[in-house]
């Protein structure tokens, strides 16, 4: 009977996975009141129940919690990507419904609710759980040792024996080496929500049992958050005020462009919502040149047309990755929410981002003085791995039968599970500062 548990805790999605009968694997089925999955987005929303006595709150999570948002905008506290807080210094929490929850309650609650909607399907014999984190955290100026504490103190709240943590790209490459059918120096490359993560390993099989030499990690805080950030920087906030003035004792000032960085973290408006920041771009708009622009954003921040925002930016950018133009439509925005965005205009958007995530491939190559002629195969997954833009940077390095992909929303919870089991669990982990 397995008795490990792998826990992607992903940006955008959550996966659970055991060990089945050899080297299978299967997922945690969750039952919500939106339905029945095997991924859970990573997204929470609290409400008020009366019911439940003046304090309490009424939880939900994933899909269900999209539903109660969508349901109840007014009464409804809505967070999402909890995960991109998990390294940063600067959230120290925030408040819901008078409550202030820090990260580790986020997480906490999350999980718990995710036990709740596995019923009899949570494992009962879990004596360890493996939990994936990035090579590098989301953010500015990420600190892993405080995420890496944070994940700690949340997962030692559930009760497990054993926690263990093994870069994701690590469980990915072990997911994926299953089906290998020689020994290989194989590069991941995962693309999640917040960061884009490669590692190189070489595997080899002695005994029917596979042992694996990690060779070197690289990563960045980029993938697709920062993508559609990109996108809303183009497409929304112009619209909105960005670029526009303001008058102050005769003088005509821009603007602050940090409102507009905080916009383009859609997941993050809701605490935007309860800043001082919010506050000050409240009282500009009497000092506004364009105070309509200005009140059109405090609009969207006040209905709280966060997760619709996104929901028009994934469809275009989705639609991109087969299309050379596609439609975007926010009708938050009226007319001016109607535009036509072409895959070169995207690329241009992004071609930073794509600089910096080349620049970490070119890291674990270097650094491990790999050249691409050396990896047997390259194992893309991830959801920002759809890309094109993305996909050509390894297409112009890689021949076209080194590349592989699959298992884009399980590969690194079944790697988990499946490295949770072994006996030298210890040459896997990555080891939390004290």
């Amino acid at each position: 009977m397995a008795t490990a548990l792998g826990l992607d805790f992903g940006t955008t999605n959550t996966v659970l996975a055991q060990q089945s009968q050899g080297t299978d694997t299967t997922s945690v089925s969750f039952n919500s009141p939106a339905g029945t999955s095997n991924t859970m987005r990573t997204a929470l929303s609290f409400m008020k129940d009366p019911q439940l006595g003046a304090s309490a709150l009424q939880v939900e999570a994933g899909a269900a919690a999209i539903r109660a948002f969508i349901d109840n905008p007014g009464d409804c506290r809505f967070l999402q990507s909890i995960k991109t807080f998990a390294a940063s210094p600067l959230f120290q929490g925030t408040m819901v419904h008078a409550r202030r929850f820090q990260f580790e309650d986020l997480m906490e609650v999350f999980l718990k609710r995710l036990e709740h909607y596995a019923g009899d399907n949570w494992p009962s014999q879990v004596s360890r759980v493996v939990t994936g984190r990035p090579v590098h955290f989301a953010g500015s100026s990420p600190d892993a040792d405080l995420a890496m504490r944070r994940y700690n103190e949340a997962l030692t709240r559930l009760g497990f024996p054993e926690l263990h943590y093994v870069y994701e790209p690590v469980a990915a490459a072990f997911y994926f080496a299953q089906n290998l059918k020689h020994d290989a120096t194989v590069l991941v490359a995962d693309f999640g929500g917040g960061t884009s993560d490669f590692s190189l390993i070489r595997f080899e099989t002695r005994a029917g049992r596979i042992s694996a030499v990690p060779v070197g990690q690289s990563g960045v805080g980029i993938a697709g958050d920062q993508f559609d950030a990109r996108m809303i920087e183009n497409l929304v906030a112009p619209e909105i005020g960005k670029g526009s003035q303001f008058k102050s004792f005769g003088k005509r000032l821009d603007v602050p462009g940090n409102y507009y960085r905080n916009f383009a973290r859609w997941n993050q408006l809701s605490i935007f919502k309860t800043t001082k920041e919010y506050t000050d771009l409240k009282a500009l708009v009497r000092q506004a040149v364009e105070p309509e622009k200005l009140e059109l954003f405090i609009d969207l921040i006040e209905h709280d047309e966060g997760y619709l925002l996104h929901q028009a930016v994934s469809a275009t950018k989705m639609a991109l990755s087969e299309a050379e133009e596609a439609d975007f439509h926010f009708s938050a925005l009226g007319k001016a929410g109607e535009k036509i965005v072409k895959r070169q205009e995207f690329e241009s958007w992004i071609k930073g981002d794509l600089a910096s995530i080349t620049g970490a491939l070119d890291d674990v190559l270097g650094k491990t003085r790999t050249d691409a002629g050396s990896v047997d195969k390259v194992f893309l997954t991830g959801g920002t791995s759809f890309v094109p833009a993305v996909r050509r940077i390894f297409s112009e390095r890689f021949a076209a039968d080194q590349i592989e992909t699959g298992g884009e929303l399980i590969s690194i919870a079944h790697g988990l599970a499946l490295i949770g089991e072994r006996d030298d669990i210890d040459q896997w982990t990555v080891p939390v500062a004290a």
